[in-house]
């Protein structure tokens, strides 16, 4: 094994644990859902860092840890397809697509802007999979009122619920993002490795 794919391993290890304790750190919204301490912002740098192609391999490892620690939401599912939704939408998807955020480095290259895009998009495209499991599976505990509002359908109902949280992880995982580009900018894009191959 080369040095710079233990050096990979090692970082990836760090970093998923970081995600997973970041994870944990969760303020609750008062409309429910929750928002934690920018946990997907470690998994996005990863891609940045070792590219898209490794971050999809990290952030799947990931998304195998967060279905480990929410398994008892999968008990919540009434059939086999229902917990198997539960399963790859809100997990194993849901945070799998947070490794693709390396790859806007093609299109836009090694610059903040990149970041900023892959951590919207990634970080969008997770709000998607939350968004049909809360129509499809989730939409049966649907209240009467959610936020003073009569709900009469689980598409909105699933669109006000996640997107209440999911808006909030964008915000502030694209301000930490943003502050932290600059003083780590040759760390993030992965300017560094070369020196230690």
């Amino acid at each position: 094994m080369t040095r710079n794919m233990t050096r990979r391993l090692t970082e990836s290890a760090l970093f998923i644990g970081i995600a997973t304790v970041l994870s944990l750190i969760k303020f609750d919204l008062p409309f429910g859902g929750g928002v934690t301490l920018v946990s997907m912002l470690p998994i996005i740098i990863l891609s940045h860092r070792w590219g898209w192609k490794w971050g999809v391999v990290a952030a799947f490892v990931n998304s195998v840890v967060q279905l480990l620690f929410g398994l008892d939401n999968v008990g919540y599912a009434t059939t086999f397809a229902t917990a198997l939704g539960v399963i790859f939408l809100d997990y194993i998807i849901a945070y799998t697509v947070l490794g693709f955020s390396g790859i806007f480095e093609r299109p836009l290259g090694k610059t903040r802007a990149a970041v900023a895009v892959g951590t919207a998009v990634t970080i969008c495209l997770r709000f998607v999979c939350h968004f049909i499991t809360g129509v499809w599976i989730w939409g049966g505990w649907m209240p009467e009122k959610f936020m003073n509002m009569t709900m009469t359908s689980p598409w909105m109902y699933s669109f006000l619920y996640n997107g209440w949280y999911m808006l909030f992880e964008l915000v502030i995982t694209e301000i930490v993002a943003m502050l932290i580009y600059q003083p780590l900018r040759r760390y993030i894009h992965g300017d560094d490795i070369a020196r230690v191959k």
